[in-house]
């Protein structure tokens, strides 16, 4: 088959299962801009916004603006621009296929470089939002406060420079100071990232930022700006080059950086908007007056299995999330987990069937058409996805054995080396302490547990280290698998 460019003069030449947009491309201005133009963000609020321009030809005013501010996003830009912003979305589950077009995309910037491009975007009257997908570390906290972290490296070079912001944090508030000086109204700020009460946080990184250039600002964005907090959900494995071959030999189209996810989405939003937002409940996102019972049950259910099933299973031996879960020992386990650990942490989620949403989350986990690699949830997800729910479980008395296990499944990958000798990657921006100290402790989890930025008092907890160290040191002397072997015999899942 002779595979087609992707562009919008070649929408036309293709034919279903592929579905292409109902409206023009070219008419999309426009009315957003997106921080770190990734994967999850052009399967999830792009997805969103583009079935809404099908439906609503006002939605068209809504562009998004995706800004790289990462060096390998300059790859992203140069791979989206030839196709007029165009891009594949093939949304999976077991057999069933959805191949889509998606273009809601007005434009692609690449800011890794110099914001410069991005700032004159935000400065545009007509935008009204300027979300973001950058990770927790693109907010730049101090690990231990949660704080605006003054003596991170590019909150430093943002305040040395201003004007010519490289942090996202940086570019928001810069953002601000210029509709602030031209006499605009605030934009809103919409984080869309896996941290609790997310635009809480995003809001008081800006407003530190913005006090310490100028207290006249940061009086103006507090005044002004709205920060909503959101819950988003859909699982994006990175997309690999054997797919992008895949996607042009099955279904014949071109597409230098198509995305593949599974077909649930979830998205529950705090409805604070002032200057006007897309009606994206019309297309399945949830408003709420209050998102933090919906952050808590995907931070607790979803987020903290994912990381137990992924840093064990990669002790294991297992190299997808699927693979593992494929294990009637980890299902066990992670069930096992959120019913007796983890949901007990939460309080009442208004409309959401607990039982229902713990068994879909298996499901998801076990979709052989997504192949989620436990190496890339080991990198994304932050510990404190099992920290927050041992904290709380321990301030009630309560037991800790199974996110214990969890926990010192990921103490042991921190010494770099899997089972067999080989070696394993570690992205974490204190990845050389974390392998420091677990050579150090070995079976001892006291000097990784001592790290104040990342434990706090926790670390000092005599039940969290008992725990802790007896499942690490079986990790260390029977292995992986032997262990969640005694463990489920033991506590009986």
């Amino acid at each position: 088959m002779t595979a087609i460019p992707l562009n919008r003069r070649n929408l036309a030449q293709l034919r279903p299962p592929i579905q292409v947009p109902r409206f023009d491309p070219a008419a999309v201005r426009p009315g957003i801009v997106h921080l770190g133009l990734g994967g999850f963000h052009r399967a999830h609020m792009a997805r969103y916004t583009h079935e809404l321009m099908e439906k609503d030809a006002d939605t068209l005013r809504f562009g998004i603006v995706g800004a790289g501010i990462l060096a390998a996003d300059e790859r992203m830009r140069d791979s989206l621009v030839p196709q007029d912003n165009l891009y594949t979305l093939v949304e999976r589950e077991g057999e069933e296929e959805h191949v889509t077009v998606i273009g809601s995309l007005a434009g692609v910037l690449y800011a890794g470089a110099s914001s410069a491009e991005v700032l004159t975007q935000i400065a545009d009257p007509a935008i009204k939002i300027v979300s973001l997908t950058v990770t927790e570390n693109g907010y730049c906290l101090n690990r231990a406060t949660k704080q605006l972290d003054f003596e991170h490296a590019l909150i430093q070079r943002d305040l040395a420079n201003p004007e010519a912001p490289s942090s996202a944090i940086g570019i928001i508030t810069e953002g601000y100071r210029r509709r602030m000086e031209t006499g605009l109204p605030a934009f809103t700020a919409l984080s869309c990232d896996n941290i609790q009460h997310n635009g809480n946080v995003l809001r008081r990184a800006v407003l530190a930022l913005a006090e310490r250039r100028d207290p006249k600002l940061a009086r103006w964005i507090g005044d002004n700006a709205s920060f909503p907090n959101t819950m988003v959900d859909r699982i994006t494995p990175l997309t690999a080059e054997a797919e992008v071959a895949a996607l042009r030999e099955k279904h014949g189209i071109d597409d230098n950086w198509p995305v593949f996810s599974e077909t649930f989405t979830q998205w529950v939003i705090e409805d604070r908007f002032p200057e006007g937002r897309p009606a994206w409940e019309k297309v399945g996102a949830q408003f709420v007056t209050d998102v933090t019972p919906y952050e808590f049950m995907k931070l607790r259910l979803l987020n903290a299995s994912h990381l137990a099933m992924s840093g064990m299973g990669r002790l294991v031996g297992y190299t997808y999330i699927d693979e593992t879960l494929a294990d009637p020992l980890f299902r066990r386990y992670m069930a096992a987990l959120m019913d007796r650990e983890t949901e007990p942490t939460l309080e009442p989620v208004p409309g959401i069937d607990l039982n229902d949403y713990k068994a879909t989350l298996i499901r998801r986990f076990a979709n052989t058409a997504i192949k989620d690699t436990v190496d890339r949830v080991n990198k994304d997800a932050p510990l404190n996805v099992l920290v927050d729910p041992i904290r709380d479980r321990l301030k009630t008395g309560g037991s800790v054995e199974l996110l214990g296990l969890a926990l010192a499944a990921w103490l042991r990958r921190q010494t770099g080396e899997d089972e067999q000798g080989h070696p394993i990657e570690n992205h974490h921006p204190m990845a050389a302490t974390l392998r420091e100290k677990a050579l150090e402790g070995g079976v001892d989890p006291r000097p990784i547990l001592s790290i104040e930025p990342l434990f706090g008092e926790l670390g000092r907890n005599e039940q969290l280290i008992t725990t802790v160290g007896n499942w690490l040191r079986s990790l260390h002397e029977k292995g992986a698998k032997r262990t969640l072997e005694d463990a489920a015999q033991r506590l009986g899942f």
